[in-house]
Order: C-alpha cells, then sequence, then structure tokens
C-alpha cells in the first residue's frame, strides 16, 4: 500500500466517522423538532377549529335545525390528517377518513392510538360542550422523516466523495516533495555520499534531509577509514610475508647453518604476521558491530594480573604493580564497565610498548587507581619517550618510531576501545624520561581498600 492510499484511507475513515457522527446527532435534533412542529401542528388546528366553532354557536347548537349535518370538510386526497367536531358526545363535522367510534373516545392533549390498524397521533381539545379532536398518521410523518433524511444525505455523499477526490490530488500533491527527494536519491550513483542540497526542499523535509546528510557524512567517514585501513593492512602484511619468502628460497638453496638462520628468520616472520593478523582482527572488532558481551565484567585487579602475565610471561619481575584493590581477585575492587577481554588487550597493549621500549634492567610501574565513577591504569617506563610530534602521532594506525618493531596498531587499538566505551588514554612525556601512558575506563562501582601494596609479577 502506497503512502499516498494510506494517508487518504486514513483521513477518508477519519472524516467518515466524524460527519457520520455529526449527521446522526443532526437527525436525532431533526426528529424531535420535527415531531415537536407537527404536534403543534395538531394542538393550532384543533384551537382553530373550536375558535371558528365557537364564532357561530348557532351552526351547532341545534336551533338552527341543521344539527348533526356535516359542515366541515377536507379533499379526499389529505389522508394522512383527520379532525373531528363532535357536541355533547353528538358528531356534528368529521373529515372524511375519521371514524367518530374511535375518535370519540379520545383522552385530552395528545395521545397515540390505533385506528383501523394504522397509528395515528392525535390531539383533544374541549371546550364548554364541544370537543375537537386532529390526528395524523405516523407513517405520515416516518415518511417525511425519510425524505428529509435522503434529501440530507444526497449532498453529504457528494461532498464526501468530492472532497476524497480533491484529499486524492491535496495528499498527492503534499507528497510531492517526498517523491522528489526520493529521484533524488534514487538518480545518486553508489559511491556518490556528497550531501544532498537542502535549498529547494520543503521545511518539513529539512530534518529528513539533514539526518540523511548525517549519516552520508559518517557512511563517506566510514568508508574513508576503512580504505585507509586496508590500504595500510596490504602494505604492512606485503613486508612480513616478503621476508618470509625470501628467508624460505634461502633456505631452499642452502644448507647446514645458514638454512637454520633462514627458517628462523622465517619463523620470526610468521609470528610478526600472525602478531599483525591478531591485531588488525581486534581492532575491526572494536571499531565494528562485533559483540563482546561475554557476561562477564572486568574486575580492577583481575585486568591488572592478566595483562601483566600476557605481556611478561618470561620475565614477570620487570612489571612492578602498585594498586588499591583488593589483592584477593575475588571482585571486591573496580568493576569497569566493559568486557575483561578487551580492558586486558588495552593494558597489555600499553605493557607492550613500554617492555618493548625500557632497558632490560629497567622496570615497568603500573599504577592502578580507584575512583567513584572510573578506573585508571598508569604504566610508567624509562625509555627515550616521545616528542611532541611523536606524540600526536602515537594513536595512528600503523606509525612506528623509525624502523622500530611491532604492528603499530598497539596504541590504535587502545584508543579504538577508550572510544568505544567512553574512556580516555594520555600519554604523557615525564620530566625524569619515560613516557607515562594513562588508560581511563568507566567502572559499574569501586570499593578500594585502606592499604596501598606494591607486587612483584
Amino acid at each position: 500500500m502506497t503512502l499516498r492510499l494510506r494517508l487518504l484511507l486514513m483521513i477518508g475513515v477519519s472524516m467518515i466517522l466524524l460527519w457520520s457522527g455529526v449527521a446522526l446527532w443532526m437527525l436525532h435534533g431533526l426528529d424531535k423538532e420535527m415531531h415537536r412542529t407537527l404536534d403543534q401542528r395538531l394542538a393550532m388546528s384543533a384551537q382553530m377549529v373550536a375558535g371558528l366553532m365557537s364564532q357561530n354557536p348557532a351552526a351547532w347548537d341545534g336551533r338552527s335545525g341543521t344539527a348533526g349535518a356535516s359542515t366541515l370538510s377536507m379533499p379526499a386526497v389529505a389522508k394522512g390528517l383527520a379532525c373531528q367536531v363532535s357536541l355533547r358526545g353528538e358528531v356534528i363535522a368529521r373529515t372524511p377518513g375519521a371514524v367518530p367510534e374511535a375518535m370519540a373516545n379520545a383522552v385530552l392533549g395528545f395521545s397515540e392510538r390505533e385506528i383501523k390498524g394504522e397509528h395515528w397521533r392525535s390531539y383533544t381539545l374541549e371546550t364548554n360542550s364541544l370537543r375537537v379532536t386532529t390526528a395524523d398518521r405516523l407513517t405520515e410523518r416516518d415518511t417525511l422523516l425519510r425524505n428529509v433524511m435522503l434529501a440530507a444525505a444526497a449532498p453529504f455523499v457528494v461532498a464526501l466523495i468530492g472532497s476524497l477526490v480533491v484529499l486524492w490530488f491535496g495528499v498527492g500533491s503534499g507528497l510531492l516533495p517526498l517523491e522528489r527527494l526520493r529521484q533524488a536519491l534514487a538518480s545518486r550513483r553508489p559511491e556518490a555520499l556528497t550531501p544532498i542540497p537542502s535549498a529547494p526542499m520543503s521545511r518539513d523535509l529539512l530534518p529528513l534531509v539533514n539526518t540523511l546528510n548525517h549519516l552520508l557524512a559518517r557512511m563517506s567517514e566510514t568508508f574513508n577509514r576503512e580504505r585507509r585501513f586496508t590500504s595500510d593492512a596490504a602494505h604492512e602484511l606485503r613486508t612480513p610475508l616478503t621476508a618470509i619468502k625470501t628467508h624460505l628460497q634461502v633456505a631452499r638453496i642452502t644448507h647446514g647453518k645458514e638454512t637454520e638462520e633462514a627458517m628462523d628468520y622465517a619463523e620470526e616472520g610468521v609470528a610478526r604476521l600472525q602478531h599483525t593478523l591478531s591485531q588488525l582482527l581486534t581492532l575491526s572488532q572494536v571499531e565494528g558491530a562485533f559483540s563482546w558481551d561475554d557476561g562477564r565484567l572486568a574486575e580492577a585487579h583481575a585486568v591488572a594480573r592478566l595483562a601483566m602475565r600476557d605481556a611478561a610471561p618470561d620475565a614477570p619481575e620487570r612489571i612492578v604493580l602498585d594498586s588499591d584493590s583488593d589483592s584477593d581477585g575475588d571482585g571486591n575492587g573496580g568493576e569497569l564497565a566493559l568486557p575483561q577481554a578487551l580492558a586486558v588487550t588495552a593494558l597489555r597493549n600499553l605493557l607492550d610498548n613500554a617492555l618493548r621500549h625500557s632497558p632490560a634492567e629497567n622496570s615497568v610501574r603500573l599504577v592502578v587507581r580507584c575512583a567513584p565513577e572510573t578506573v585508571s591504569f598508569s604504566v610508567f617506563d624509562c625509555g627515550p619517550g616521545l616528542s611532541d610530534d611523536e606524540l600526536v602521532l602515537a594513536t595512528q594506525r600503523f606509525w612506528r618510531r623509525g624502523s622500530g618493531r611491532g604492528s603499530g596498531l598497539g596504541l590504535s587499538i587502545v584508543a579504538a576501545i577508550t572510544q568505544r566505551f567512553g574512556g580516555s588514554l594520555e600519554l604523557l612525556q615525564r620530566p625524569q624520561g619515560g613516557l607515562e601512558a594513562k588508560l581511563t575506563l568507566p567502572s559499574i562501582q569501586c570499593k578500594p581498600t585502606q592499604h596501598n601494596y606494591r607486587r612483584f609479577l
């Protein structure tokens, strides 16, 4: 069903129901007013006949010698109205169709009775010894009301049909701006993500046009980001693949120690390639519509312990932990408002960077602090640090200082996680040397204990 037809049906049905209710209300009032008017006619007719008879008493008091003669007559075609005049119980005048026996028993005032199988409404007036009764058929009243209803219904139906026709063209005219917008969208090329011009659009469509433009802008940004991501990923993956291929070729044409070294280098390239692919998959999942709801809440101490274990499995003593969360890891510390896997990934990437750039004889310090609404993880290293320009570029994808090792995606993943869950990442140059990476994540609740401790892993 088209929008035009749907609007027409909705408005048409509403008009029919509304007009029908008004018509029924008017007809009810018309029926009451018609019966009141016809009753007044009966009463006025009886009073008029009584008045005329009282002006010539000789015509009905017996002195004229013509008592009992019918002096009141009506055309024979006037079958719907009857009148009878009686004096002291004797009918002295009546209209054709009036039944003396039935009308003689009429009560004073208005009454309804059946005469010869027909329902009549009568009015009886008695003055002195003169009794005047007027009556009309109820079928005549019903016929009159039906004719009035038909006369009123015909213009109503014509007006309704005309209104629906006018409404059909009016709705079509009102939907023309929407149709032009549809045509404008249908004529656009699939790759065209430029904003839709809002100048010729109707004012009512401006919110829709603005929403579409915002959507197109977001889609354009997403496509550009994915193009850059794909280009950078292809470039980054080409390097380890080329290295692996080269070392395998060397291993094929050499023997002994050279073959073993080539295989070691090839294995190192495979590990680097595997790490890059893993980082790319994590970044794609974080930025996409992937659901990370695994039913487990991230607890601050558990996140720190798991990240430290993954970052330094062979040298746990290089990481020093300073935390105000419970040390038993039972979930009584700050509970983070994000999945545990993502929190561990973000903190592990910071620890990896710190360990990579710190001398082997120096340790990396991890400080965990709970606030009413956040939990912060601060990683302090003893490396060369970053310049102001490098601090700006550090979170960009595939950026590395010089020809440094790594995929260049660690800090990008941390930034993507914080952006998705409302956290923050700060990189600060330490005055005494090294870098401080402060990761702040939203928490559900924080219950800090009254003691601080240092722990080596």
